[in-house]
C-alpha cells in the first residue's frame, strides 16, 4: 500500500517547517519505550564540597571561542513567517547568556528568499554569540553530485555562521511523506565541504542517534564536531507519522521508537573524540540541568536542547524562556557544587555511578 500524504498541500518546504514546530510542541510526539538513559547514572554526593557556589565557573571553549556556558540552543526553526519572531528570541537569549545556538535547516533559503530573514535575524540580535548554519544530508548529496558544493556558502554568510551543521537524519526522512530515500554520497558531500567551504562542519543526527563506527567516518574526513542527538526525547519519526493519514499510521509506529539512547551513544562516541582532538555535542532529550551535567561527566563537551526550549517559549513568551534557560544553569552549578566541581573540567572528570 502506498504511502498517503496527511495534507498533499502541505509539502512545500515552508509548510513542512511550520507543521514541524506546531506538532513538537503542541503533540505528544516523545518516545513511548525509550529513554535518554541518563536515568540510569548519578553522582556521588560530596557533604563536603568547600566550594562557593557563586565561585563556580561554567564557562568553556567551542571552536576557540569563549562560552559562558556549555549550553547549545539546538537547530529548530527557520523558513516560514512566524519562525522570524521565534528565531529572534531564541538569538537575544543566546546572545544575553553567552550560549550557542543553531538555526533550523536552511534549505528553504536557498530555494526561496521569501523567509531569509527568518534566519538571518538571528546574527542582527546575537552579534557575538556563536551561531551555525544547519543543512541536511541530502542536500549535502545532490549539492556535491552536482559539483555545487560552494553554494552553501550563501546560507553561512546569511547569519555570518561560525560553523555548519550538516543533520543526518534517515529515519525522519523514511517516515517523512515527502522524505527522500536516496543517502548514497551523503559521506564524500560531507568531505567535501569540510575541504571546500573553510569553516568548522559540525555533524548531527536528529534523535536517533550517531555510534561509533559513523562517528569514526565522520571523524576520517574531517569532521571537528559531532553532536550525537540520540534517542530518548522529540521521537522525528513519531512527529513524521502524525502528518500521514491516520489510515497509514499504525503500520509506521514500531519505527517510533527507533534509535540509540543519548547516553549510550555518548559513551561509545566520546573516547573517539577525545583521542581524535574533536568536540561531543550531546543532545536528545536533555530536560534539564542535572543531565547536562551527567552528559558532561560521560564525557561531552557540550549539551544541547531544542523542544523544552521552544516550548518555553511558545507557551510563556520571553520571560518563560529566560527563565527556563536561568533554571538550567542553576541545576548545572548545583550539580557542580554537590560534587565539589569549581569548573566545568573538574565536573568532566567526576566518575557517575551506574543507578541500580
Amino acid at each position: 500500500m502506498p504511502i498517503q500524504k496527511k495534507n498533499p498541500k502541505s509539502t512545500s518546504t515552508t509548510s513542512r517547517k511550520q507543521q514541524h514546530v506546531e506538532l513538537a510542541v503542541r503533540e505528544q510526539v516523545n518516545f513511548r519505550g525509550v529513554t535518554n538513559g541518563l536515568e540510569r547514572y548519578r553522582f556521588e554526593h560530596n557533604a563536603l564540597p568547600e566550594i562557593d557556589l557563586n565561585e563556580i565557573d561554567v564557562k568553556t571553549e567551542f571552536l576557540g571561542k569563549q562560552l559562558s556556558a556549555p549550553l547549545v540552543i539546538s537547530s529548530m526553526t527557520g523558513g516560514y513567517k512566524d519562525a522570524e519572531r521565534i528565531n529572534r528570541a531564541l538569538a537575544e537569549a543566546a546572545e544575553a547568556y553567552g550560549l550557542a545556538i543553531g538555526i533550523g535547516s536552511a534549505r528553504q533559503a536557498m530555494e526561496d528568499a521569501t523567509f531569509r530573514k527568518s534566519y538571518g535575524v538571528m546574527r542582527t540580535v546575537a552579534p557575538k554569540a556563536f551561531i551555525f548554519s544547519n543543512i541536511g544530508a541530502i542536500e549535502i548529496a545532490r549539492l556535491a553530485k552536482a559539483g555545487e558544493i560552494t553554494k552553501l556558502r550563501s546560507i553561512i554568510e546569511l547569519v555570518n555562521a561560525d560553523a555548519l551543521a550538516i543533520h543526518l537524519n534517515p529515519l525522519q526522512e523514511l517516515m517523512q511523506p515527502e522524505g527522500g530515500k536516496d543517502f548514497r554520497g551523503v559521506l564524500s558531500g560531507i568531505e567535501m565541504a569540510v575541504k571546500e567551504l573553510g569553516l568548522p562542519i559540525i555533524v548531527k543526527e536528529v534523535g536517533a542517534g550517531i555510534s561509533c563506527g559513523v562517528a569514526k567516518l565522520l571523524i576520517e574526513v574531517g569532521v571537528r564536531v559531532i553532536d550525537v542527538a540520540g534517542a530518548g526525547g522529540t521521537s522525528w519519526a513519531g512527529v513524521e507519522i502524525l502528518r500521514h493519514a491516520e489510515d497509514d499510521r499504525a503500520w509506521l509506529e514500531p519505527f517510533w521508537d527507533w534509535g540509540i539512547p543519548t547516553a549510550d551513544c555518548i559513551k561509545e562516541v566520546a573516547p573517539l573524540t577525545r583521542v581524535h582532538g574533536c568536540a561531543l555535542i550531546a543532545s536528545g532529550g536533555i530536560k534539564d540541568g542535572l543531565e547536562v551535567a551527567k552528559s558532561l561527566a560521560l564525557g561531552a563537551d557540550l549539551a544541547g536542547i531544542a523542544r523544552p526550549i521552544i516550548t518555553a517559549f511558545m507557551e510563556k513568551g520571553e520571560a518563560g524562556l529566560r527563565t527556563f534557560i536561568d533554571h538550567i544553569l542553576f541545576q548545572l552549578r548545583g550539580a557542580m557544587f554537590l560534587t565539589g566541581s569549581r569548573d566545568i573540567k573538574a565536573l568532566k572528570a567526576q566518575p557517575l555511578i551506574v543507578a541500580v
